[in-house]
């Protein structure tokens, strides 16, 4: 990957990922144009803990998870090198720090499949793997309620799309009418 990517990757600055190259600490090579590339190291990564909760109500669960996790990845010997947490819905696809969490060149902790994603779980895990990476979930116990959760999350998240576009179109005609 190029210095630059490698920079995002890991939170730096390019001038201090150029450094590092300088130094000798990072592994690649320069190609005759200048563009220093980095060779990714796929060997043993650092982890980083992902946290989510639905709902403002739930902050006290958001800070009880990240300790969880956090003791989790302790017991293992891991080493833990960003923690992401947010209040959002597992439906939401972009989620700014779930998406910092999959840039970032670290394997990701979570508590639950569903804090990582509501549906295409597998497809996530399968993707990572292919990038020499993973998610590891620590609680795998499977609800029996699961399906109708997300049968009941899908309608609620299509409702408030649909609603919230016509309070929208209601709202621009009533500024379309007071301006008239």
């Amino acid at each position: 990957m190029k210095l630059s990517e490698y920079a995002k990757r890991n939170d730096l600055t390019y001038r201090g990922a150029f450094n590092h190259w300088k130094q000798g600490l990072l592994k690649g090579y320069q190609l005759p144009t200048g563009t220093i590339v980095v060779q990714e190291d796929r060997g043993n990564r650092d982890y980083c803990i992902y946290c989510r909760v639905s709902s403002h109500d739930q902050k006290e669960d958001l800070k009880r998870q990240v300790e969880r996790l956090k003791d989790f990845c302790s017991s293992k010997g891991w080493v833990v090198k960003r923690i992401y947490s947010e209040i959002a819905s597992g439906l939401n696809d972009n989620r700014k720090e779930f998406n910092k969490a999959l840039n970032s060149d670290n394997n990701i902790v979570v508590e639950h499949k569903d804090r990582a994603s509501r549906f295409g779980f597998n497809y996530l895990k399968q993707l990572l793997n292919l990038l020499g990476r993973e998610i590891i979930v620590i609680n795998e116990v499977e609800n029996n309620n699961d399906l109708m959760q997300d049968f009941i999350s899908v309608i609620t998240s299509f409702c408030a799309r649909i609603y919230g576009k016509r309070r929208s179109d209601r709202k621009k005609k009533d500024i379309l009418k007071a301006l008239k």
